[in-house]
């Protein structure tokens, strides 16, 4: 039986600990697609082999109020995709991408570039810091540095992070920013308004009328997709022009640092 390999589902004693921080990447074999990129520390990767839930990896929880329902979402697609996989009678393919890294810090940026670098993955949620350091055209970093600065007043202000509208109109921005989100109900409908914010630029100023269910009664298809009960959008409006002045300006203002998400969760509160 000595010719017999077998499958590796842990590092051997002492292995782990010189691994210090690693990135990894999971792969289907059935196409070679890489479809998770995670980081971790001693058999962490290993935790993907035999989960059969998302309830079976352990979740790393963030510094922000919302990081664990942001989680468990990623990890329920990664799971689902690792138990067809397993229905095919395959094993999925484990990468580390790099490792030795001395801190969850670098591990972090390393993980996050890789997000970036990689389509159509598990993972629901930009890397760390994605939002605010991640791929930009050259006048996107021009505008980052050179725009005029938000000034914040007593509004009550719900900002979502979005990706690039193709066209950038006003409409198109609405329909990016005011659908689906993991978001505090509570808080969000205190919100006198909803900050459009890219690469963090606030580029769009909404109000929101109603809150709702993101289900396709209230979100129909196909101008809404990937429905999900649990996720809330809203119907709204541009803003005044005042206000919209005031947060947008002629091309854009960009937050100020402290203000900037630099977590995995693309929603931020500010007085609400």
């Amino acid at each position: 039986m000595d010719g017999v390999k077998r499958k590796l589902d842990a590092f051997p004693a002492g292995v782990g600990e010189k691994l210090k921080f690693y990135v990894y990447r999971l792969i289907d074999p059935r196409n070679g697609e890489t479809f998770y990129i995670g980081k971790g520390k001693g058999n962490r990767l290993f935790q993907h082999v035999t989960a059969q839930s998302a309830t079976d990896v352990a979740i790393e929880v963030g510094d922000d109020d919302d990081a664990e329902v942001v989680r468990e979402d990623s990890e329920s697609l990664k799971v689902a995709r690792i138990n067809d996989i397993r229905r095919a009678h395959l094993d999925v393919i484990h990468i580390v991408h790099r490792h030795g890294i001395e801190t969850a810090t670098t591990a972090y940026e390393v993980e996050a570039a890789l997000i970036d670098a990689y389509a159509g993955l598990s993972n629901i949620s930009s890397g760390h810091y994605s939002n605010d350091r991640g791929p930009m055209h050259a006048q996107e970093i021009v505008d980052k540095y050179a725009l005029p600065e938000v000034v914040f007043r007593d509004d009550k202000l719900v900002m979502i992070n979005i990706n690039s509208a193709e066209h950038n109109s006003e409409k198109e921005l609405l329909d990016r920013t005011r659908y689906a989100w993991r978001i505090s109900e509570h808080r969000a409908r205190q919100a006198d308004y909803v900050l459009a914010v890219i690469h963090g630029i606030v580029r769009g100023v909404f109000v929101p009328t109603k809150w709702m269910r993101a289900t396709p009664e209230n979100f129909p298809p196909p101008r809404f997709s990937e429905t999900s009960p649990s996720r809330l959008g809203f119907e709204g409006e541009i803003a005044p022009k005042d206000v919209w002045d005031h947060y947008v300006g002629a091309r854009g203002k960009r937050l100020p640092d402290e203000m900037r998400n630099r977590s995995q969760n693309p929603i931020r509160y500010y007085n609400c």
